[in-house]
């Protein structure tokens, strides 16, 4: 967890360090409430959006939507609906990159990463944040534990994200429930773990994909960040049609999880600590 502004800002010495250890332990220092930055990916989400930014808490440093060059209206339906915004625009297509782009542009403390469709719950944003607070480094949303749940994955999805979860789970030694989720949140310095970047403008790369979030929990896994599971609950998109095609998508997550085992071998020449999953509860 990032330190406190007051105790960064003391003389580092033994006496210092004593006085501040002193003062938070009898709560005469309040620790500084973290700054949370809300990352949204758009493509053509314009008549979601007021659904989804009502439910949003109060209290968020910002909200950053990253557009895939909308059609519709989704950037200034974002504006009128929320005038302190940040939008960006993403370098290359698909969500993978959106993500990149928006993590970049945040200046929170803690980054939460959520759906545009309404099929994520904006509402679920504290527990996420608790989960940090508690001492995780990375708050990994789950269906498939007890509280989450979901009213849109279809059997075959349900079927194939257990096969994946599986294969992962025994190449990295994790116990992940929900590989394939895009709810998540995690301190900013979790950032050099995640190695992800813009890039430039061009055709689609690895990693730009709906990938993305094996890509994250793997190597958030393998860099020995503490995580944790917090229950969500998934519902259908509000309106629109959604770009994941279970199969196509399936096998990119299947090469995913090949390509970043062969990464980690050539990278590394001694077995790092894996984090352990704990469920959170509120």
């Amino acid at each position: 967890m990032p330190p406190s502004t007051v105790d960064s800002a003391r003389p580092h010495t033994a006496a210092g360090s004593q006085i501040a250890a002193l003062e938070r332990l009898n709560g005469s220092v309040a620790a500084p409430a973290p700054r949370v930055s809300v990352v949204i990916p758009t493509l053509n989400e314009a008549r979601n959006l007021p659904y989804v930014f009502e439910r949003l808490p109060e209290g968020l440093f910002e909200v950053v939507l990253v557009d895939g060059d909308s059609t519709d209206g989704t950037v200034e339906v974002a504006r009128a609906l929320w005038p302190d915004i940040r939008v960006v625009q993403q370098t290359r297509k698909g969500k993978g990159n959106a993500l990149a782009c928006g993590f970049a542009a945040c200046r929170g403390d803690i980054i939460v990463m959520i759906d545009a469709d309404g099929s994520t719950d904006p509402r679920e944003i504290p527990a996420f944040v608790d989960a940090l607070l508690a001492g995780a480094d990375y708050a990994k949303g789950s269906r498939f534990i007890a509280g989450g749940g979901s009213t849109d994955i279809t059997r075959v999805r349900r079927a194939g994200n257990f096969g994946l979860n599986l294969l992962t789970n025994a190449l990295n030694g994790t116990r992940f429930s929900d590989l394939c989720y895009g709810y998540n949140a995690f301190w900013r310095h979790c950032m050099t773990a995640l190695e992800l970047e813009p890039g430039f403008q061009g055709a689609m790369q690895w990693g730009d994909g709906f990938e993305i979030e094996t890509i994250i929990n793997v190597r958030v896994a393998r860099a020995g960040l503490r995580m944790t599971e917090v229950p969500s609950f998934e519902r259908p998109r509000l309106h629109g049609e959604s770009n994941l095609n279970a199969v196509r998508d399936g096998l990119r997550v299947l090469r995913t999880i090949a390509r970043e085992r062969l990464r980690r071998m050539k990278t590394t020449s001694t077995q790092p600590v894996v984090a352990d999953l704990a469920l959170h509860t509120a």
